[in-house]
């Protein structure tokens, strides 16, 4: 009985409070220095269990103590429609539970392999976490929310290295650096726990030199003025109000007003994801002189709304981001490519509407998925092309298609508000931050209910608006866009990274069995 209740203890209640204790490593808290905690113990008992299929339930418990004590804001994106309300426990549980097998994989893999105490070992437990992270933010469409590196999020001279490597790279250096103490606290020899301690200092600090000179460089952030301003809208108009509009005009017209416009001053103005979703564009048609009396003939507007056509006689809805003037002309137009599964589209939508389940999203068809890769919009604007992202796509590391030579923004609108005032509007933003650093562009967020801002091409938020306030962000400058190699290679870099982690390990590897060949031998004479 007694062995029964230590096994209990050991399969689900260490690992999730670990798994809980790694999630205030995350974006609001950012306590990074947890993790040099909780990886050694979950590494020091993965593979200490001996059964297999008591490891892989010992990670999926980890894995969800993390994901739940990190991702429980998404059930709050069920509490507008009464159809989604019975399913919010399912959906607080269900979600962490299914990410969380991904961690149970790390742990199973782990198990097959006999690691030690030893340097090798923890490159090997590092490199089958990673791949895995990797594969999870890739498979069934990926989301690789939260992956472990987003613990380094506001600690700019530290993340630096994304310029070069990515984030998948750099979340494997990063789980094979929280795992290091392993050498020193839980090794006998004096000699290993010397190794330890230098191998986590000398890390440390290359890559915060690294930091440093990178964002010191200034030949790499030269500010340029650009003759216009560019002009960030954030309403903090509530998501109800566009379920239960009946009158459209009152509403346009209050988000018209918010951006302060002056017909003397030539401006981009750059409005949310969705901001008037209760209508499509073709309907905002109606209210174009709205438009002209407060807009500039000068002025372009970029907004998010619905938009819809007939294509291979299919009525087809998509999430579209839209240039505009102030006479509504369609200047250019983008449909969103990953769309948020039940959010905006309903999976097996044929079987599961007949249960009376549709998107979270108002209206019940689905939106359709873009088929065009992303394009850069050129507004003949001096100095502004950009690769627009409609909410989460921002999330999806590698996959912005930008070219580096010709455009210098990257344009996100995004509706947050139905996260509610949770951790997941400082978790959405900082995806913001890594993407700036990755392909080295100048970022601008514009969020309804979220946190709106300006991020420069190092990853440095220049400036921001958090999502308790309604106001306009305005710039009249830039900076210089980096060539950064992450952004001409993309996730190829990863690829590299994992085969040089795999030779590393063989040489270690060798360099061991040597040295304890050598050990032997003295013992023998």
């Amino acid at each position: 009985m007694i062995n029964f209740i230590k096994n209990i203890f050991i399969l689900f209640l260490i690992p999730f409070f670990i798994g809980a204790a790694s999630s205030f490593s995350l974006p609001p808290y950012d306590l990074f220095f947890i993790n040099f905690f909780t990886f050694p113990i979950l590494y020091l008992l993965v593979i200490s269990i001996k059964k297999k299929t008591f490891s892989f339930i010992f990670g999926c418990v980890f894995g969800f103590g993390y994901f739940i004590s990190s991702l429980y804001w998404i059930a709050n994106a069920l509490t507008f429609d009464e159809t989604f309300k019975a399913l919010i426990p399912i959906s607080i549980i269900a979600i962490p539970l299914f990410l969380g097998l991904f961690y149970g994989l790390v742990t199973f893999v782990v198990s097959l392999i006999k690691l030690k105490k030893n340097f090798s070992s923890i490159l090997i437990f590092s490199l089958i976490f990673a791949i895995i992270e990797f594969i999870r933010g890739h498979i069934l469409g990926g989301f690789p929310w939260n992956l472990i590196v987003y613990s380094l999020s506001n600690y700019i001279y530290s993340i630096q290295l994304l310029s070069i490597i990515g984030t998948y790279s750099l979340n494997l250096f990063v789980i094979t650096l929280f795992t290091l103490p392993v050498l020193i606290f839980f090794n006998q020899t004096f000699k290993s726990k010397l190794i330890g301690v230098f191998l986590i200092i000398i890390i440390i600090l290359l890559n915060i030199l690294f930091g440093y000179w990178n964002i010191n460089n200034s030949n790499k952030t030269i500010k340029q003025k650009i003759d216009y301003k560019i002009k960030i809208v954030n309403p903090k108009i509530t998501i109800d109000r566009f379920f239960n509009i009946d009158d459209s005009e009152p509403l346009i017209s209050e988000i018209i007003s918010l951006s302060k416009t002056n017909n003397n001053q030539k401006s981009l103005y750059i409005f949310p994801e969705g901001i008037f979703s209760h209508i499509y564009f073709k309907d905002l048609q109606y209210y174009k002189k709205l438009f002209q009396e407060n807009f500039s003939d000068e002025d372009i507007i970029i907004l998010g709304m619905n938009t819809q056509k007939i294509e291979n006689d299919e009525y087809k809805i998509y999430n579209s981001l839209i240039v505009t003037d102030n006479n509504l002309n369609l200047l250019s137009k983008y449909d969103k490519i990953k769309l948020v599964p039940f959010g905006e589209f309903l999976p097996l939508e044929n079987i599961l509407s007949k249960f009376g389940l549709k998107k979270i999203t108002d209206g019940y068809q689905s939106f359709s998925s873009s088929k065009d890769r992303r394009k850069v919009i050129n507004l003949n604007l001096n100095n502004f092309n950009f690769i627009p992202l409609i909410c989460y796509e921002v999330i999806y590391s590698g996959k912005i298609d930008s070219d580096n030579q010709k455009n210098n923004f990257i344009v996100n609108i995004s509706e947050d508000g139905w996260f509610g005032e949770t951790i997941g509007l400082d978790q959405h933003f900082s995806h913001s931050i890594f993407r700036s650093i990755e392909e080295g562009k100048n970022f601008i967020r514009s969020s309804n209910n979220g946190i709106s801002g300006y991020i420069n091409p190092l990853g440095i938020v220049n400036e921001k608006l958090k999502s308790t306030k309604r106001g306009m962000i305005v710039i009249d400058y830039f900076y210089k866009p980096i060539k950064t190699i992450f952004g001409l290679y993309g996730n190829k870099i990863f690829i590299y990274i994992v085969v040089i982690y795999i030779i590393l390990i063989f040489l270690i590897k060798i360099f061991e069995l040597r040295r304890g060949n050598e050990k032997r031998l003295f013992i023998y004479k």
